[in-house]
């Protein structure tokens, strides 16, 4: 958390006006009880009415200048804490951004999304109260008995015992709940997690009618942390009645003494009124004080987690410029004994894979489920790093490419069609920023989702929902393959992104792209064979591993796994030849 700290830096001047005006505030409390005991012994003992509405005059003007002084505690503090907060989520956004797939899958989205929200706001609550509080509460404590050892020696020494207590008290139980605190926050992790997944999943959920199942799941995820909020309330709860009750025994034997000394002509009436005043000004600072405390521990915590991400580098690093020396004689896209690792696995996802592919050639790539095919292209724009081997595009290994460079030669269509809040014409630019229109349609013709587009009443207008829940799974795939387009790719990626669309779309989709005037060099990951039937080679995968790489009908003669995944989709065929 200490490191969070430089995120302050530009907001010095807050940082210190904020304990300030409340330090001059708690200096004006501290005089509130004198200013009541002259009132008591001069203006009250002698019937003076003039004294007494002047003394009540300055209580009054002491109080308005002690708001203000609190109101510009308040807008310093606040202003500090939510400017450094934001410092924080600029910073901790970037550096996500540039963290290689490796470390994002190990974070995992809901960690992610949890260290931007409920962490930051932890962090934001107990910046902001620690500015106006973390001073205050100690110097009132100090100021109070302070002045009561000004007014009376023997009463200090009460004050001194009662401090004693109250500070084991309420320390005592803010070290037994800190741990469960931490605790409850890791529930709340939990429950969290449980919520963003059901919200995410909820059309699986209903799907398979397990909705049932979900909400008791939910339910006993909010059953612990409600059972673990209420365990460590109830400790906290000990606190206020342990310490009025010291506080009360404290104040009786300050009463107790401070009669016989008012009898004995030592103190006067006003002057036991101040000290119990100060006595009161004690307790409610040292509550204030564990209050904050555990606020400040949950903000260590979150604090912590938040450090911990920014700690994190990414396991890979890009040149500043594109190291052209290894540049040599090759096809556009080679592959050289490449094998792939996630971290974490125990085995390989790809191993032993060596194939070349010639400029503008489509590549069709196929294999079971988890046979490495989405590993395979994920190597190409460097999204993941070969654990062995080297994977070549133009002659340049991609790891000697410039970020920026490697990524522009390619266009990639995920799986997953994503699309963001915003107009057709703004999802299509994610491409090119710089695209006419005329090359978003063009793209969008290519992409077969111009029909789409001419469909909506706003055309390029048409505002896309959040994920595009306005568009059918096909419209958003062929809309996503029109932003790989327009980017005018070199290699272009399509990586299972036809599976929403029928066989008559995906055939004018593949015509299409052959046609291109400056064709890419396509690889297609499909399932479907007939998707990739008449790309000019085909690689087969298992397990990871190459089993067959030919033209369809080679492979039909050759490769087993092609035989069996065609045979599946196309049996009456098989069976008639």
């Amino acid at each position: 958390m200490g490191k969070l700290l430089h995120f302050l830096k530009g907001y010095e001047k807050e940082s210190i006006l904020g304990p300030l005006f409340k330090l001059l505030e708690a200096t004006l409390e501290l005089f509130v009880p004198l200013i009541v005991a002259s009132l008591i012994d001069v203006g009250i003992a002698n019937r003076d009415l003039n004294y007494v509405i002047k003394m009540f005059v300055f209580l009054v003007v002491l109080g308005i200048v002690g708001l203000s002084f609190s109101l510009t505690a308040q807008f310093f503090a606040a202003k500090a804490a939510v400017g450094f907060v934001k410092k924080i989520k600029h910073a901790l956004f970037k550096h996500m951004e540039e963290l290689s797939y490796t470390e994002i899958d190990r974070l995992g989205t809901s960690a992610m999304v949890n260290r931007m929200t409920s962490d930051m706001n932890q962090v934001q609550s107990g910046m902001n109260m620690s500015l106006r509080l973390l001073l205050r509460s100690p110097f009132v404590v100090a100021g109070a008995f302070i002045m009561a050892w000004v007014i009376d020696g023997q009463a200090a020494k009460i004050f001194g015992i009662t401090i004693l207590a109250l500070t084991v008290i309420v320390y005592g139980i803010m070290l037994i709940t800190i741990p469960l605190y931490r605790k409850v926050q890791q529930k709340l992790d939990g429950v969290l997690a449980a919520t963003r997944e059901n919200l995410v999943g909820v059309r699986v959920i209903r799907a398979f009618g397990l909705e049932e199942e979900e909400k008791k799941d939910f339910a006993d995820k909010h059953r612990e942390l409600t059972a673990g909020q209420k365990f460590v309330g109830s400790i906290s709860a000990l606190t206020n009645p342990l310490t009025y009750v010291v506080v009360n025994i404290g104040i009786a034997v300050l009463i107790w003494q401070g009669a016989i000394q008012v009898e004995h002509g030592i103190l006067t009436q006003g002057a036991v009124v101040a000290l119990y005043n100060y006595m009161t000004q004690i307790l409610e600072e040292l509550v204030k004080l564990a209050n904050m405390i555990v606020l400040l521990t949950k903000m260590v915590a979150s604090g912590n987690r938040i450090q911990n991400v920014l700690d994190m580098e990414s396991s890979q690093e890009f040149p500043e410029e594109t190291l052209t020396a290894s540049r040599k004689e090759m096809p556009h896209v080679v592959f050289e004994n490449v094998g792939l690792r996630y971290a974490g696995a125990a085995e390989e996802s790809l191993s032993d894979l060596s194939f070349e592919v010639e400029k503008g050639q489509v590549v069709g790539i196929i294999g079971g489920t988890g046979s490495g095919k989405t590993s395979l292209v994920n190597m190409i724009p460097r999204f993941y790093d070969a654990a062995y081997g080297a994977v070549y595009v133009d002659g340049i290994n991609v790891k000697d490419y410039k970020k920026e460079e490697i990524r522009k030669k390619v266009g990639m269509v995920p799986q997953k069609a994503v699309l963001f809040k915003g107009t057709i014409k703004e999802n299509i630019r994610w491409g090119n920023p710089d695209a006419t229109e005329e090359e978003i349609w063009q793209a969008l013709r290519i992409a077969q989702a111009e029909e789409i587009v001419l469909g909506k009443e706003n055309k390029l207008d048409f505002v896309i929902a959040q994920n595009g829940r306005n568009l059918s799974g096909g419209q958003r795939q062929r809309l996503t393959i029109a932003r790989a387009l327009v980017r005018k790719p070199e290699i272009l990626i399509l990586d299972d992104s036809a599976s929403a669309l029928d066989y008559a779309t995906d055939a004018k989709l593949r015509k299409a792209l052959q046609e291109m005037e400056d064709k890419p060099t396509v690889f297609i990951v499909s399932q479907r064979t007939v998707s990739i039937q008449h790309a000019d080679r085909i690689l087969v995968l298992d397990d990871g591993r190459p089993v067959g790489m030919g033209t369809h009908e080679e492979l039909l003669k050759t490769c087993e796994i092609y035989q069996e995944i065609y045979a599946s989709q196309f049996k009456k065929e098989v069976s008639g030849s």
